[in-house]
């Protein structure tokens, strides 16, 4: 895996150079040089490249990087045709100039040409060492030393720094979360890269994870380039104590194609996205607001872990809502403890609710000292993680005065105060919570939605160690690698050498060997067709259950035969497995294993047999798992209930299941290089002790995996 890029000298340069640079007004060359000179505070030297003057304004403009004057350039920003662009590129590596932010456009998102383009700037940057930053982009903005590298006519209204980092592959949407956080905590540095020809995603979360002072990152993200060094750059993030929130687009089909056009990256699919942000600690959110709600909230603080929410309000009505949508949201509520019961008793009027939901009554906004007073005690009763705050309707003053409360308490407390302004009138408290940096929600199950994400859970699975790398060279689109299919029998020779539980079973070639085969492992057995060419046995005809006696196989051999060679009359059959019959009773699982684009080798459990197609309940975790990811596995779908046994049911045996998650997990690591698929499916998971066994088995492979070769045929009598 590359390592992460030192981003230390690109984030503050004290020189750069705009190549590009233009004296016509409203062009990009001339904003973007004009940002730089005049908006923003750079350290040293902005050299204008541009043949085409000799000067801009009341400096020198130089006709190329190579003729710029001796001393170190930590940045060039290109923005010239993309046919000029390697150009430009090689003066850079010339002259020692570690970083280039390519603003241009015209490459891979503009057809073949542009992508070829492209790839040479790929190798420039291998070959030489050179960072490049884009091409198509907007370029990069450190809003708390104020430094706009960027185009953009509003970097200079949009300077309230805070301690959000974001990074978006979307310069539109990016510049619409950096205005969403103008008020309050605000971001510090913006990173959108356009294509990540060579910096990319990973190395930006990297770089904010080792800032300290960035508290948070955002990222909106349209494609995956390495899904393995995003999962290293998120481990980095979490082991730094950086909550990383990503809004990820592409859950539907048509996202995924405007998403891969957009950035001529892998999309991926959403659920195995999903499941590897979960897997690494970063809290995915559905929309834009959802991105800014929580990155705002979790740069204010996150709730303690094993606190509650407290609802507190002046409006039972409003108190009860809350509740309610709380409630449905799962949220855990806050117990009060005695000392603050007695003190909201001694603050609050007789018929106020003093337990949680708070209900204050209307009376308490005459006293502004006790509002403050009963705010403050709740806000420090040790089992209250945050205070969400509905405000039905503007009162003018009356409202204004609580907005006061509001922020009075709020900086003298580290719990976090979320105030709801539910009126469309936005009267005077709002504009004053808002100037504050305490933007209000403007609804309370917006709020709701955003506490879920936050509200901190117990043992949350850990991810596996960044160095791992299971499978992370996915092939690409367009390579052709081969695709070697084994058998049922072959994946389960090659699973039993590998010590996976499973039935007694052999394969037979004739009537007479599955007679005897039957009779050597015991009644009863299951007898199932063996074709590379035949995936769906049971559809063909190519399955015989609850096989007793052995003139019962030879004749379930003969019919299996002739069933399969009327509903596939060219498969290749390589014989008939006979194979142990397991007790009834025991649930039925899948555990698989499949290489995603983005992500290399994932697993997936869930419900299996007939359940897989109808019920679709499945998770996911990328390989390597470590003990808790597959216990935290088993907890993720939606049924895992019918595990631990329901109506009088014992509980399956939850720990077999476990072993057998890791056993693939390692057994997929070790063939990483040539491994594409493998399902078990059914394994049959007994009571508690009883064991988890696969019944079928599946494994797609690049090349060949040493399995055991077929038995020989007999001849026909």
């Amino acid at each position: 895996m590359r390592p992460f890029a030192d981003l230390s000298r690109f984030i503050n340069p004290v020189n750069v150079a705009v190549v590009g640079a233009s004296a016509r007004p409203s062009s990009q060359g001339a904003r973007l040089y004009e940002n730089l000179v005049r908006h923003s505070q750079i350290r040293g030297k902005v050299y204008a490249v541009n043949p085409a003057y000799s000067q801009i304004g009341d400096a020198p403009c130089w006709p190329s990087i190579r003729e710029l004057p001796d001393g170190d350039i930590d940045v060039a920003l290109v923005i010239v045709n993309a046919s000029r662009v390697m150009d430009a590129l090689l003066q850079c590596v010339q002259r020692k100039i570690p970083y280039a932010i390519v603003m241009s456009s015209g490459f891979s998102e503009a057809g073949e040409a542009g992508r070829a383009l492209e790839q040479d700037i790929a190798r420039l940057c291998r070959e030489t060492g050179l960072h490049v930053y884009g091409p198509n982009c907007p370029g990069f903005v450190n809003v708390r030393d104020r430094i706009g590298m960027t185009f953009s006519p509003a970097f200079r209204h949009d300077l309230n720094a805070g301690g959000i980092g974001l990074a978006t592959q979307g310069g539109g949407l990016g510049r619409n979360l950096l205005q969403g956080l103008s008020h309050g905590q605000g971001v510090g540095l913006w990173f959108s890269a356009g294509n990540e020809v060579d910096l990319e995603i990973p190395d930006f979360i990297a770089c904010m994870a080792q800032d300290p002072q960035i508290k948070v990152i955002g990222l909106l993200m349209e494609g995956i380039k390495d899904g393995r060094r995003l999962t290293a750059a998120l481990d980095l993030a979490r082991e730094r104590g950086k909550p990383v929130v990503v809004l990820k687009i592409g859950h539907s089909e048509a996202g995924v194609r405007a998403a891969q056009s957009h950035t001529a990256s892998i999309a991926g699919s959403a659920a195995i996205n999903s499941a590897v942000f979960r897997q690494f600690g970063a809290i995915e959110v559905d929309d834009l607001d959802q991105l800014l709600a929580v990155t705002r909230l979790l740069a204010q603080g996150a709730p303690k872990p094993g606190s509650g929410l407290c609802i507190y309000t002046f409006s039972g009505g409003t108190a009860a809502l809350a509740t309610d949508i709380a409630g449905l949201a799962n949220l855990p509520m806050a117990a009060f403890s005695a000392q603050t019961n007695a003190a909201l008793k001694s603050l609050l009027p007789d018929f106020a609710n003093i337990s949680n939901p708070v209900d204050t009554t209307a009376d308490i906004l005459r006293d502004q000292d006790a509002a403050n007073e009963c705010l403050r005690v709740i806000c420090n009763d040790p089992g209250v993680g945050a205070v969400l705050f509905p405000i039905p309707m503007d009162y003018g003053e009356v409202t204004d005065g609580i907005a006061q409360s509001i922020i009075d308490v709020s900086r003298s407390t580290a719990t976090p105060i979320i105030p709801v302004w539910m009126s469309r009138r936005m009267g005077g408290g709002f504009q004053l919570l808002e100037q504050h940096g305490l933007q209000p929600f403007l609804s309370v199950s917006g709020a709701i939605a955003a506490l879920s994400r936050i509200w901190p859970e117990s043992g949350a699975p850990s991810g596996p160690a960044a160095e791992h790398d299971a499978g992370g060279a996915a092939p690409q689109a367009g390579e052709t690698a081969g695709r070697l299919q084994l058998s049922e029998a072959q994946s389960k020779a090659l699973l039993r050498q590998a010590g996976f539980p499973l039935p007694a079973n052999e394969v037979a070639a004739s009537a007479g060997q599955a007679a005897a085969a039957a009779a050597r492992i015991g009644f009863p057995v299951v007898m199932k067709i063996v074709s590379p060419d035949i995936a769906h046995k049971t559809e063909s005809g190519g399955v015989r259950l609850g096989i007793r006696t052995e003139d019962a196989a030879a004749e379930a051999f003969d019919g299996i035969c002739a069933a399969v060679a009327r509903a596939a009359p060219g498969a290749r059959i390589e014989g008939v497995l006979v194979e142990a019959m397991l007790p009834a009773g025991g649930r039925e699982v899948l555990v698989g294993v499949h290489r995603d684009a983005a992500f290399g080798l994932v697993l997936t459990f869930g419900l299996g047999g007939i359940f897989v197609e109808t019920l679709r309940d499945v998770a996911h975790r990328m390989i390597p798992l470590q003990r808790e990811d597959a216990r935290s596995l088993l907890r993720d779908i939606r049924n895992a209930a019918i595990l631990e046994g329901v109506r009088g049911q014992p509980s399956a045996d939850l720990a077999a299941l476990e072993d057998l998650i890791l056993q693939v997990s390692a057994f997929a690591e070790r063939h990483a290089d040539t491994l594409l698929e493998l399902e078990l499916n059914p394994v049959w998971l007994g009571p508690a002790g009883q064991g988890a066994i696969a019944l079928d088995a599946l494994i797609v492979a690049t090349g060949p995996l040493q399995a055991p070769a077929m038995p020989e045929k007999e001849a026909n009598p």
